[in-house]
């Protein structure tokens, strides 16, 4: 089973590039992340010839999360369904051959003296609240998406240039780390100890060019995944060329099902 994750920063923008992508790279599940169009808008038809079903939280012009299956995608939930407000299009999630898959869009949370940071850490809360009531570690669960923080140094080009900015802030990998504590391992570090790779990188300047990014974009697993785990590598070339988005693919390769 091959799982990959992609915040594509526009759906329609990046229609052609997905399409293509997908012919090459034929994943079985592919988590969508800043679709950018509400649920009537999304390209279900040219997936659907791509050989894809699907299941989408759209939202007009911002965020919206979508799942992608070669196979039926069962028990699909949206949101955290929690009483709380869910003005965005964020969570989704659903069940493809026994692994359930949770695609997220977190906030990015602006700078630490926004009014949106506590408002992204409040988020990381509500997630490690949403797997407490709807899983176990010993779940077959991959969580992906973009998570819009840096786990660790590892994760970042300089960290003396990020030091206590938004994505690298203690706070936000705090939060993040009560996440992981769940039961989530991080594939690709599991996979890769020492590498210093990237998902993201800004598109002012020449950030790309210079290899100035940071690695946001995740799939975590609990323990029966990554078991299976034989491979996890970022695409990065997806990130070259006209009409890239700043984020690449992170793909997982799985042994067997569940």
């Amino acid at each position: 089973m091959k799982l990959a994750t992609w915040n594509v920063n526009s759906i329609r923008a990046r229609q052609d590039r997905l399409l293509a992508w997908l012919a090459v790279e034929q994943p079985d599940i592919l988590c969508l992340q800043e679709t950018k169009v509400e649920d009537a808008g999304f390209p279900g038809d040219a997936l659907a010839a791509a050989g894809y079903q699907f299941a989408t939280l759209g939202q007009k012009s911002y965020n919206g999360v979508a799942i992608l299956s070669r196979t039926a995608i069962a028990d699909v939930t949206r949101g955290f369904d929690d009483g709380e407000s869910d003005t965005d299009a964020r969570l989704i999630a659903g069940t493809i051959e026994g692994l359930r898959v949770v695609c997220a869009y977190v906030p990015n949370g602006g700078d630490l003296d926004s009014d949106k940071y506590p408002v992204k850490l409040a988020w990381y809360r509500r997630l490690r609240r949403y797997l407490d009531r709807v899983a176990t570690p010993r779940t077959p669960l991959a969580v992906c998406g973009d998570f819009n923080v840096t786990i660790d140094d590892r994760d970042v080009w300089s960290p003396a240039a990020w030091n206590g900015k938004i994505h690298c802030s203690p706070p936000e990998r705090a939060a993040l780390a009560e996440v992981l504590a769940f039961g989530l391992i991080d594939v690709f570090r599991a996979q890769h100890p020492d590498e210093t790779l990237f998902s993201w990188w800004d598109y002012r300047g020449v950030s790309f060019f210079k290899n100035q990014g940071l690695r946001i974009d995740y799939v975590f697993a609990t323990p029966p995944v990554v078991e299976r785990c034989t491979a996890s590598r970022i695409d990065r070339d997806q990130r070259k060329g006209k009409d890239a988005s700043d984020h690449a693919p992170v793909v997982v390769e799985l042994a067997g099902s569940f």
